[in-house]
């Protein structure tokens, strides 16, 4: 605790964890960009589904990190890699969960939209979109905790900058406390953006409530 407050008056950390933050929130943005778009248009048209959920699915099979080899060859050791890899792990979630909660849509609103005559428009915004929103917010609580998981690790390949650069440099010189300074940090912003996450979805699923009372 002594370590971590030391740090902060004297300005060493701060710099580090924006530098983390920002690699987390660009990737994790992008991977539910990805994830949310292709949920759609898997869920909502059969040719999406026949091109799109196989292709995620052998993602998803190939773990997060097995592809930081590659990913170094073709993008290099810089932050685009590292922001790639992230966002390769974090739209599998959204989309998975997104794309579940789109195909358990209750048939009888879909029989309904076809009675009233929605057009495909209408038909996405009144009841697909609301009907993913579970499964989405699902998706991203999983997609928060694998952004922080994986940038725990590509932090210390040739970075500059971030939580992980100092927990490196700390391990080099052998500073356990500053080591664990580090691993706190990142269970805080873990912790920080589930809530986050907990509360946006409290507010934006709020009519279920209204619904069962």
């Amino acid at each position: 605790m002594r370590t971590g407050v030391e740090m902060v008056l004297d300005g060493e950390l701060v710099p580090h964890l924006l530098a983390s933050a920002q690699r987390a929130y660009l990737a994790l943005a992008i991977g539910v960009v990805v994830g949310t778009v292709l949920a759609l248009l898997a869920g909502l048209s059969r040719i999406g589904e026949a091109s799109i959920d196989s292709l995620v699915q052998i993602n998803r099979a190939i773990p997060t990190l097995a592809l930081i080899p590659l990913a170094i060859l073709w993008l290099g050791i810089g932050d685009v890699m590292k922001v790639a890899v992230i966002a390769s792990g974090v739209f599998v979630p959204i989309y998975i969960n997104t794309h579940a909660a789109l195909r358990g849509i209750d048939m009888r609103y879909v029989e309904l939209a076809r009675t009233t005559g929605l057009r495909r428009a209408e038909f996405i915004r009144r009841v697909a979109l609301p009907g993913a929103l579970p499964g989405f917010f699902t998706g991203l609580r999983l997609a928060v905790t694998m952004c922080w998981t994986a940038l725990v690790v590509l932090e210390q390949i040739n970075a500059t900058e971030g939580i992980g650069y100092v927990m490196t440099r700390a391990r080099d010189y052998g500073q356990t406390d500053i080591i664990v300074v580090g691993l706190a940090v990142y269970a805080i912003l873990g912790l920080a953006s589930d809530a986050l996450v907990r509360l946006v979805e409290r507010r934006a699923l709020s009519w279920r409530k209204a619904i069962g009372s």
